[in-house]
């Protein structure tokens, strides 16, 4: 069954950080999923955007995928900002969700009133941290925290409005210690299990 794909690439350049990894991998899901004949259409939120055609695009998607480089354990600033308008306009037009986010079969369960059950969400991250920081007790930081417990501020943006969110894909290590070529098998994977 066909379905319509809207990529996202959240990258923000700085003068450590030029964006090729996240672009790459925005490229490589659009030519899996184009062979596969669906439908793409990409963002670039650095290359500026038009809050009304963004809107549009979360309506017409089935799958929105968020490519992004983790910087300081969240997206860049500019996807928040980006996220603050398009779901603001996306909440004006009553597409997201229904009051404050409860439901009126599910007052006591904050984030049911979403309307978009038929659509999926996945949040794919580059990390500078290495695998091994997560799902892991004894490490400091994350405490056994998964890579999707860590953005839970991405991922339930779209939960709160209905989205099915699916397993989160990652590269880490990447500026110290890429596998940029075990990291295309294993994202082929994943998106090949969409197709």
């Amino acid at each position: 069954m066909k379905k319509n794909i809207l990529i996202i690439n959240a990258h923000q350049y700085y003068s450590s950080s030029e964006g090729k990894l996240n672009q790459y991998l925005v490229e490589f899901a659009k030519e899996i999923f184009e062979e596969a004949h669906h439908e793409v259409k990409l963002t670039h939120i650095e290359a500026g955007y038009q809050i009304m055609k963004e809107a549009q695009k979360h309506e017409w998607a089935d799958l929105i995928i968020t490519q992004t480089p983790i910087y300081w354990f969240a997206g860049p600033w500019i996807y928040k900002k980006y996220i603050d308008e398009v779901f603001n306009e996306l909440i004006g037009r009553k597409n997201l969700a229904i009051s404050d986010g409860r439901s009126r079969f599910h007052d006591h369960q904050y984030g049911t009133g979403g309307t978009n059950h038929h659509k999926q969400f996945l949040l794919s991250s580059t990390w500078n941290a290495p695998r091994l920081a997560f799902d892991d007790q004894e490490q400091y930081l994350f405490q056994g925290k998964s890579v999707d417990a860590a953005l839970i501020g991405i991922s339930a943006v779209y939960k709160f409005c209905g989205f099915e969110i699916l397993p989160g894909f990652a590269c880490f290590d990447v500026k110290k210690a890429a596998q940029i070529s075990k990291d295309l098998a294993r994202y082929k994977k994943v998106l090949t299990q969409l197709t």
